[in-house]
């Protein structure tokens, strides 16, 4: 991965977490690792855990960035928000459930990025 394209998953990420911030989602987590992957987002909505996938795009690129959430990136996520809930929850599941969201973040070359928000996009 070059220092541009991480760059620009940083930014997409940072833009994310504003963005669900503002629209009142509580930002649990970050950037959450272990051997089986990473977790970009951990928020809590209302009663419900949401796991965000950011896929960050420039505006040329050529593919949408919800397209390379694939059936096998998919099937990850659900492994790790299911670790991440074993190793960071500290109660019982939340009364809302776990929901997988994808938000697609496109920074253009002028103003703010554009976000779109997919609750539930995964699952």
């Amino acid at each position: 991965m070059t220092a541009r394209t991480q760059a620009l998953g940083r930014y997409g990420e940072d833009a994310a977490a504003r963005h669900l911030a503002a629209a009142g989602l509580t930002v649990l987590d970050r950037n959450w690792r272990c051997r089986a992957g990473e977790l970009d987002i951990v928020a809590l909505d209302g009663d419900t855990l949401a796991v965000c996938e950011v896929k960050t795009r420039s505006e040329h690129g050529f593919q949408s960035p919800a397209e390379a959430v694939d059936p096998v990136k998919a099937e990850q996520l659900v492994r790790l928000a299911e670790r991440w809930l074993a190793e960071r929850w500290q109660a019982p599941p939340p009364p809302g459930g776990v929901r997988i969201d994808v938000l697609c973040v496109v920074h253009g070359r002028r103003g703010a990025a554009r976000i779109h928000h997919l609750p539930g996009a995964v699952g």
